[in-house]
């Protein structure tokens, strides 16, 4: 589904990637992890165009993304902030993005999914952190594109629409679709990740499964895992 290789992103002197290579197969849950600075925000917004890297090759299902956008209809992104407009109401906004897409959206089951019936006549500047988010979630989910990208989805959810979200991306890997997630939650990525790539100074320094990760470092969580494989950094 995503082929990356020898991708390379700077800012001025600021070296973000150096030389990423990754392949991303069809149907699956793969986490982007890294400590800040590490250079998995850069990476998702290459992928998405958002940025575009000083070298490499990105291909997205066979097609080579550079001076081509059309790629992008495939893709469902949830940023990790999310600005709405305040004074449009909710109903307004997912009216406005069912507009601008020709596929059709199933918007009704998520309202019920996340119960978003009672803020549709509400403005989005008046809605909580949270209720922002699960109006960030309809929005990404309510289409049917075969690659889906979320950056930090777990934002201000409470638990109820935590586990609604997991079996939502669950029920999308079922279906076949290819899941990139970006989070900081280390209990929430080793629930639902079928495989980790983790970057480390604009590299990869492991890709692999979540028992792999913990075996290959002798510890019994994900987090303790990941700080294991930051120890060598820390201690130089």
């Amino acid at each position: 589904m995503v082929s990356i290789k020898d991708l390379h992103k700077r800012y001025r002197k600021n070296e973000v990637l150096t030389g990423i290579d990754l392949e991303i197969s069809k149907k699956g849950i793969f986490a982007i992890l890294g400590p800040n600075g590490s250079g998995k925000t850069t990476l998702i917004k290459c992928v998405l165009g958002m940025v575009i890297p000083n070298k490499g090759l990105i291909m997205v299902d066979g097609t080579d993304i550079k001076k081509n956008a059309i790629y992008r209809k495939d893709i469902d992104y949830l940023p990790q902030i999310a600005n709405f407009p305040p004074n449009l109401k909710v109903k307004e906004l997912i009216r406005m993005i069912k507009d601008l897409r020709p596929e059709p959206a199933d918007d009704q089951t998520i309202i019920e999914k996340f119960e978003l019936e009672p803020f549709l006549d509400k403005r989005l500047g008046d809605l909580s952190g949270g209720t922002k988010q699960k109006v960030n979630i309809l929005l990404t989910f309510m289409f049917d594109s075969p690659l889906i990208i979320l950056d930090e989805p777990t934002t201000g959810l409470d638990p109820n629409a935590l586990i609604t979200l997991k079996e939502l991306i669950d029920k999308e890997k079922q279906n076949g679709k290819t899941i990139l997630v970006s989070s900081h939650i280390m209990s929430f990525v080793e629930e639902v990740a079928d495989e980790i790539v983790f970057l480390l100074e604009g590299k990869i320094y492991f890709k692999g499964s979540v028992e792999e990760l913990k075996k290959n470092s002798n510890q019994s969580s994900l987090e303790h895992a990941i700080a294991h494989l930051l120890k060598p950094v820390e201690d130089v």
